[in-house]
């Protein structure tokens, strides 16, 4: 429960932990009741891909790495114990499953599904073996994919919940009880079965009460339809139950349950203490970075109103850059954008709406990129030398061929270049998961110089891509104006000179830019730690707002000459995903029946 108090003055010694769980590792920060944080650790955690395209980890894995970070933090910070006074959590949007007899993980590797000894109980986001489940739940049409950007992505969980029946033995199955892995690690800490609505809203098909009808979040006719009819049974006890019935969900950060004996004596903290309702772990990435100072003098985004008003949310664009990327946007009313996940009401602030833009691949594309191409074993020695890292010693060296050669600018370089990079498929706005890569200007250079062009040409992709997102997220409803970044890629200032360019509006990065999602994470630990004796807590902007540090101000290029350059790639960009699409459309009429004609 959420009230509209003003902000709770909390004792010069309090302080929070924040606990974030990605795809490689888990991460635990400490921060006092300003906001800045006193000590950070993070620990590996493990991940099997026992077949092409599956990938599973293991929360007994994931709890033990949770817990050797949370003492790290606490032991480095010296601070006692006794004054940390909340937890939050944000993880993976990760499939999880517990037994409902022992509430003991159980195992979703095929086909024997019998354990190795390592819990393996977490299907991966990234996993994508329920291929003809998405396929069957679309084919539905039903009216809750309205609020998955009309499509249910096969990176959402119930897909994985249906291949689980679909492969399981029925006697196995039938114990199962499925969590997201956020909502699986808040049980693991207070011992409770209560959900958030991030992570059932945004991906296990949940619609808060009250929105479109929904009675009960569920929806029985989907469960039935597409085969999940035994999870309906007692009003949804497997999933988490209905809300005020059997169940218990809660928006971000709100008072979700206190650490119990058990779980506070394995972290090395005080039990009882307050533990915030999760977050998918870009969600945190929002929280940990909108609320931001702004430079009123350039980037404030709305003149009308303070600086920090919550009405400056739904101007400022989170984007989280790491592997992947996740566009979030809040809005005061729902607005739907096809491709676009959501809208998403109550996930962050009560009433409010998120919708979530997203590229598959990223971060792992310039990874793949460099790692490619021939010239990648003469690069990494040579950024070794510099002591540069490899994106740092790529822009270094772009910027020297600009120069040796006159360019104008190193956009001029790579001019005729023409890049597409959907390797991974599309997420927004097309949703096609069977968009590819496509490249126009290759030649015969395998020189560092050619890799370097190559790799701009890449970076100019997620740039233009990201225009593409916003500008289709403002065409239907939003008003984004600024981009708030965080994730790894905030450090490679051409990238982000090249969002805030060809997006034409700021890019702001955070103070914390190694840290602002379990940045967000602590301030979620914060809010928990406000309940008072009823459940209502501060406002979570409010926290916000007090917690969030001033960030660096990228403002975009002047350059006019550039900027007609950019409007002209932007141009073909959109050609080549819309010929991408026709091409295979071509080659698809002119094989019909190939196939079947060949027995094949």
């Amino acid at each position: 429960m959420e009230d509209q108090r003003e902000a709770i003055h909390f004792t010069e010694n309090d302080h929070y932990i924040g606990i974030d769980v990605g795809t490689g590792s888990a991460r635990a920060c400490l921060i006092d009741e300003a906001g800045d944080i006193k000590a950070l650790a993070s620990e590996a955690i493990k991940l099997w891909q026992p077949q092409q395209g599956y990938y599973e980890q293991s929360t007994t894995d994931i709890w033990h790495c949770i817990c050797h970070c949370v003492q790290r933090v606490v032991t480095q910070s010296g601070v006692d114990t006794r004054h940390i006074k909340g937890v939050g959590f944000d993880a993976t949007c990760s499939l999880t499953v517990f037994s409902e007899t022992d509430d003991q993980p159980v195992t979703v590797t095929g086909p024997t599904f019998e354990n190795d000894g390592n819990d393996r109980n977490v299907i991966l986001w990234l996993d994508h073996r329920p291929i003809e489940e998405t396929d069957k739940i679309n084919a539905t049409g039903h009216n809750l994919l309205r609020y998955v950007g009309g499509k249910m992505s096969i990176e959402m969980e119930i897909p994985k919940v249906l291949w689980l029946k679909n492969n399981m033995p029925p006697e196995l199955f039938a114990r199962c009880k499925f969590y997201d892995l956020t909502d699986a690690l808040t049980h693991l800490a207070t011992g409770n079965e209560n959900r958030s609505f991030c992570s059932t809203v945004c991906k296990q098909g949940y619609v808060p009460i009250g929105v479109d009808g929904s009675e009960k979040g569920w929806q029985e006719d989907f469960f039935n339809e597409i085969g999940l009819e035994d999870l309906v049974k007692d009003n949804f006890r497997r999933m988490g139950g209905v809300n005020g019935v059997n169940g218990k969900y809660f928006s971000a950060g709100e008072l979700v349950g206190v650490l119990s004996e058990q779980a506070g004596k394995q972290l090395g903290l005080q039990p009882g203490i307050a533990v915030g309702s999760g977050v998918i772990d870009a969600y945190a990435g929002w929280i940990g970075t909108v609320g931001a100072k702004v430079d009123t003098t350039y980037g404030h985004a709305d003149a009308t109103h303070p600086a920090n008003d919550l009405a400056q949310a739904s101007t400022r664009l989170a984007a989280v850059a790491g592997t992947s990327t996740c566009h979030l946007a809040m809005s005061e009313a729902p607005v739907f954008v096809n491709g676009v996940w959501g809208p998403y009401r109550d996930v962050l602030l009560p009433n409010f709406w998120l919708a979530e833009g997203g590229q598959s691949a990223t971060g792992e594309l310039l990874r793949h990129v460099i790692e490619t191409h021939p010239a990648s074993r003469e690069v990494t020695p040579l950024a070794e030398a510099m002591h540069m890292n490899i994106y740092d010693y790529m822009n270094h060296h772009l910027r020297d061929m600009a120069e040796a050669s006159k360019a104008p600018t190193v956009s001029y370089l790579a001019r005729h270049f023409f890049f597409y990079g959907d390797l991974w498929g599309n997420r927004s706005p097309i949703a096609d998961p069977n968009m590819k890569g496509a490249a126009i200007g290759l030649s015969s250079d395998s020189s560092v110089d050619g890799l370097a062009l190559y790799y701009y040409a890449t970076m100019e992709f997620i740039a233009l891509q990201t225009r593409q997102i916003i500008e289709c997220m403002n065409k239907e409803g939003h008003h984004i104006k600024t981009v708030f970044m965080s994730g790894s890629q905030c450090q490679n200032d051409m990238l982000m000179d090249l969002i805030a360019t060809i997006c034409e509006m700021p890019v702001l990065i955070p103070r914390y830019v190694h840290a602002a999602v379990v940045h967000g994470a602590a301030m979620l630990g914060a809010k928990a730690a406000s309940a008072d004796a009823n459940g209502n807590t501060e406002n979570l902007w409010s926290i916000m707002d007090r917690m969030s540090k001033p960030g660096r101000l990228v403002k975009p290029g002047t350059n006019a000459s550039e900027k007609k350059l950019f409007e002209a790639k932007y141009q073909v960009f959109l050609k080549q995903a819309d010929t991408q699409q026709q091409y295979r459309r071509d080659v698809d009429d002119a094989i019909t029946g190939w196939v079947a004609h060949n027995g094949k």
